[in-house]
């Protein structure tokens, strides 16, 4: 497999260094190069480099490096050390810590944890760029379509009522945000040793933008597969006391979430050469949508929001 182009960059001229890959990234492959010459300062890196349609994905990668950036200056994210756009390359420095599996949520301490790294995030600079579920479902809906990559039966039989719940958010629209938009757990990055008291980092801001708050917590909670009591124990870690309409908000954008990356993962499955199996991802997501659409909570749900209170 062709090695990234590290001897191209700025921040390892003249130095000598060891690497090795980490797991996981689906539209990049992510190294640690820790330099070994005994010079100063010693540097211990993540390198990202690119791979993918970031075209057909909507990924801009300038903004992902100048997010990742404000997301170091919030206090939540990695520094960016080099950023070299020609050779699809984005260096930062390498945090501390573990990737976060599903079940590491069971604990309340890391899901409180969690629950501060995005409030960090969110009180940050603002992001470049903008980030709405329902805009970018109906983008990625006309990439299908035009490219002619298959969908489950089913899928836009729900297309009227995904249009209410986007309406009845805009309606009791809040102010946006700087939010990462793709929380699964491997993106929380979770040290709990630090300074005696813990605290988890947020990595990877290929999809980041301006978003509603609630948004990230309901990508969180679908992509984790939080129960019930889960998604209401994170929404107060976040909010102290949330209300019935903040609730209600983050259901219907874990409905979001579901059926709008549903199609990334089906155009992926027609688009990607990554060996990784992007329609059974699709189609988890969009039978969770499914069985919301089909479910008795839905009219509550906007009702809730409804009232904004």
């Amino acid at each position: 497999m062709t090695p990234p182009p590290l001897d191209r960059l700025a921040c390892l001229a003249g130095r000598s260094w060891r690497v090795s890959e980490l797991s996981g990234g689906l539209t990049n492959r992510n190294y640690r190069v820790v330099t070994d010459d005994g010079l100063d300062p010693a540097l211990d890196l993540v390198v990202r480099w690119s791979a993918g349609d970031a075209d057909l994905l909507e990924i801009d990668r300038d903004a992902e490096a100048a997010n990742t950036a404000a997301a170091a200056v919030a206090g939540v994210g990695a520094e960016v050390v080099e950023y070299r756009p020609d050779l699809s390359l984005l260096v930062i420095t390498y945090l501390t810590g573990r990737t976060l599996s599903d079940d590491d949520f069971d604990d309340p301490r890391v899901l409180a944890r969690a629950a501060g790294a995005c409030r960090r995030l969110h009180a940050g600079p603002r992001f470049t760029g903008d980030f709405d579920m329902v805009t970018r479902q109906a983008t990625y809906r006309a990439t299908v379509r035009e490219h002619g990559y298959p969908l489950p039966q089913g899928y836009d039989d729900h297309a009227d009522a995904f249009a209410a719940v986007g309406r009845a958010l805009a309606a009791t629209a809040r102010p946006t945000v700087p939010c990462n938009n793709d929380l699964l757990a491997a993106n929380f990055v979770d040290d709990a040793e630090w300074e005696g008291q813990g605290r988890t980092w947020i990595i990877d801001y290929e999809y980041s933008g301006n978003n509603d708050a609630c948004f990230e917590l309901g990508n969180t909670a679908t992509e984790c597969g939080f129960a019930p009591e889960q998604v209401e124990a994170y929404v107060e870690c976040y909010f102290g006391r949330p209300t019935r309409a903040d609730l209600a908000r983050v259901r219907l954008q874990m409905l979001c979430s579901q059926y709008g990356w549903a199609l990334w993962g089906f155009i992926q499955a027609a688009a990607s050469n990554i060996d990784y199996d992007f329609r059974a991802w699709g189609d988890e997501r969009y039978e969770k949508a499914a069985a919301t659409f089909r479910g008795p909570d839905l009219d509550r749900l906007l009702r809730e929001v409804a009232t904004g209170a």
